[in-house]
């Protein structure tokens, strides 16, 4: 068994993954997970760059997790970084800065790679279940870019598209710094367009219709879970492998769509960070499931960051 230490950095948040990998047969044993919402593509799609406030929560956190892997003594690192820093004209100064503090350089990787990592860890242990029948349509939505991965045992087609809940929300619900709250109805048109624009994007090289069973990552998916099963707190195990309705997302997405900065807050399951961003994430899941016709989505906890850890292994 090798000690791994696998992060994903995206646009919103730096997660990391630490476990017990046998290189024989690619089990993993999870000894810690964690997550911090960093905003590092905070303001990426309006300037081209890496904010220095944004860079600094980053790297405050890749200390933390520092600490974390030397206290479990992992052997091998992986960071991944995506959306963001994959778009930035400064992405130089994140390298050099997580160099510094994790002793690895950050391998900026593309959308297809990003995709693929994605499609193995949300499908990796889905195999063989009866009940969740292939071909599997994985849909990772992150805060600057949403990956879009059709395969069975493996990857068949794969497409990152530039649509996420940050990137959306900074470029439609912005006004003079503040988000609006809530969205006008041209503001929501507008998202909507956008996204619908991106859909036929990604269906030039991925099927969205022709999957039997879609496969639901990151944040925004498994917060709307979260509203949708009423928890009063997050719960990852009774959040894995749910199995959410198109009617519940509906339903969810127009509350959201009508709340206040504060009513969404009080909303038990919701992570601070993604109070401004849960509505434009949830518009992208409502449209891809109208979309596709699919009747319902099946969260999975487990997603690029188990890739990256399978990847090690």
């Amino acid at each position: 068994m090798t000690r791994v230490a696998a992060i994903d950095c995206g646009t919103n948040s730096i997660r990391l993954l630490v476990a017990d990998a046998d290189p024989s047969t690619g089990e993993l044993v999870e000894l810690d997970r964690r997550m911090e919402i960093v905003r590092l593509g905070q303001g990426v799609d309006r300037t081209g760059r890496l904010a220095p406030e944004a860079l600094e929560r980053t790297f405050a956190a890749c200390r933390q997790y520092a600490a974390v892997i030397k206290e479990h003594g992992a052997q091998r690192i992986r960071f991944v970084a995506t959306s963001a820093s994959r778009d930035a004209e400064n992405r130089d100064e994140f390298v050099r800065g997580v160099l510094e503090i994790l002793g690895v350089e950050p391998e900026v990787i593309s959308g297809d790679q990003e995709a693929e990592f994605s499609f193995t860890g949300a499908t990796k242990e889905l195999a063989g279940r009866d009940h969740l029948a292939e071909p599997y349509l994985v849909v990772d939505i992150g805060g600057g870019s949403t990956e879009f991965v059709v395969g069975d045992d493996r990857v068949r087609a794969a497409r990152s598209v530039d649509i996420g809940c940050v990137r959306m929300t900074e470029r439609h619900l912005v006004r003079d710094g503040v988000v609006t709250d809530p969205p006008t109805p041209s503001q929501t048109a507008a998202i909507r367009a956008d996204i619908d624009a991106a859909l036929d994007l990604a269906e030039e090289t991925v099927p969205l219709t022709g999957a039997a069973t879609l496969v639901g990552l990151a944040g925004t998916v498994t917060t709307v879970a979260a509203i949708a099963l009423g928890l009063d707190a997050y719960d990852s195990e009774a959040i894995h492998h749910s199995r959410i309705s198109a009617e519940q997302v509906r339903e969810i997405t127009g509350r959201l769509l009508v709340s206040t900065h504060a009513e969404r807050a009080a909303i038990g399951a919701m992570h601070p960070g993604r109070v401004d961003v849960i509505t434009s994430g949830a518009l992208i899941l409502l449209a891809l499931m109208e979309r596709t016709g699919a009747r319902e989505v099946v969260v999975s906890e487990h997603d690029i960051l188990d890739g990256i850890g399978w990847s090690i292994a």
